[in-house]
């Protein structure tokens, strides 16, 4: 019998990222040690279905117009009973039931609702199934953007200028929408309190585009963040939990968004190659900054709870380094700015995937 730690692979899901995702999974599998690991590759349908996926089927690309999705096979993935048991299973398409052995742990690959915000973490929980990345707490949390700055501001840690609304709020008081940008600075940005991938958000030069601005955010999500912009370097540093309880650990280098000719960072931009944005990594900081920019990452990881890794996005202004948000799932391509920092760090893409399936495993460095 294998003495491989056996990971089921997570990927997918119910959000707007769900092709994200897909291609994220992929390249993990394509990465991980296959010498220490037994992979078994679990799909989540755009309805919500668990399905067992055949590695060949893995073959997710991103292109626009086109974009990838796990599809139907009719199998029915199961996970264990009951918290005493490891043991999972496959109803396949025909209703016969297969015996797919036991699993050491879950290795969720999926951004946004239902998988990065605690829900999907939850009910690991539930089930006493160890899993890589961070706990309830921590991912519903960070998800909102509006309560991680709260807690940010509450602990010290500098954020943007801004203010929340919900769907509700103006449902109740159209009015509102006129008074949601006093006392802010343009351009504003729009944002769904609880999306990532840029999905919804929009950059405002003046009021007469902020309505168009909150009802685009509002199709992702029922809560709208407004934020003053910020004249600042946008840069981001990636960490890492420590090991046996240790202090969290960051990269030793930080990475730079350059927009030239693009308003921000969007999705076209991120995963699509559009033009107009340029990656500095290493980003071109002084000794203090750097240590500034890390000494806050980790400030703001363990003010969130942070386990596992997350990725700390940042304005880098005269005045000091504001928090724009925290990723708890950021972007995890080879391409992607966390593993791009690690690898300019000393630690490769398949050492990045092996270190944090062993924090996982690590009862003092796990999630709780």
């Amino acid at each position: 019998m294998s003495n491989k730690i056996r990971v089921v692979l997570l990927h997918g899901g119910r959000s707007s990222e769900h092709a994200i995702s897909c291609v994220t999974a992929k390249e993990v599998l394509k990465a991980i040690d296959r010498e220490r690991f037994d992979v078994i590759p679990v799909g989540i349908t755009k309805a919500g279905n668990m399905v067992l996926v055949a590695e060949e089927d893995m073959n997710y690309a991103l292109i626009a117009g086109a974009l990838p999705e796990v599809t139907d096979n009719g199998s029915r993935f199961r996970w264990p009973e009951s918290a005493e048991s490891r043991a999972i299973s496959v109803t396949e398409a025909d209703g016969s039931v297969r015996s797919l052995g036991d699993v050491d742990l879950a290795f969720p690959l999926l951004h946004g609702p239902f998988g990065e915000d605690g829900t999907l973490q939850g009910m690991l929980q539930l089930l006493s199934i160890p899993f890589v990345g961070n706990g309830v707490l921590s991912s519903a949390l960070c998800m909102d953007k509006h309560f991680t700055k709260a807690v940010l501001a509450a602990a010290g840690i500098g954020v943007a200028p801004g203010r929340s609304v919900s769907r509700a709020q103006l449902q109740r008081d159209p009015a509102l929408i006129d008074q949601l940008d006093n006392g802010l600075r343009y351009p504003l940005y729009i944002k769904p309190a609880r999306s990532g991938s840029s999905i919804g958000v929009s950059r405002v030069a003046d009021a007469s585009a902020l309505r168009a601005a909150i009802d685009e955010a509002l199709k992702s999500d029922d809560v709208v963040l407004i934020e003053s912009g910020v004249i600042g370097r946008e840069v981001e540093i990636s960490v890492l939990g420590g090991r046996s309880g240790n202090s969290p650990r960051t990269s030793s280098v930080v990475g730079e968004i350059i927009c030239d000719g693009r308003d921000f960072y969007d999705f076209e931009a991120k995963y699509l190659g559009a033009a107009g944005v340029t990656l500095e990594l290493p980003a071109r900081v002084s000794d203090s900054e750097l240590k500034l920019l890390q000494d806050t990452a980790i400030r703001a990881f363990e003010a969130t709870d942070c386990a596992g890794l997350a990725r700390v996005d940042f304005f880098l202004t005269p005045e000091g380094a504001i928090v724009n948000e925290i990723n708890t799932l950021p972007g995890f391509t080879p391409i992607s700015m966390y593993p791009k920092l690690w690898e300019a760090s000393g630690l490769s893409y398949t050492d990045l995937v092996t270190e944090l399936i062993e924090l996982a495993l690590d009862p003092l460095s796990r999630a709780r």
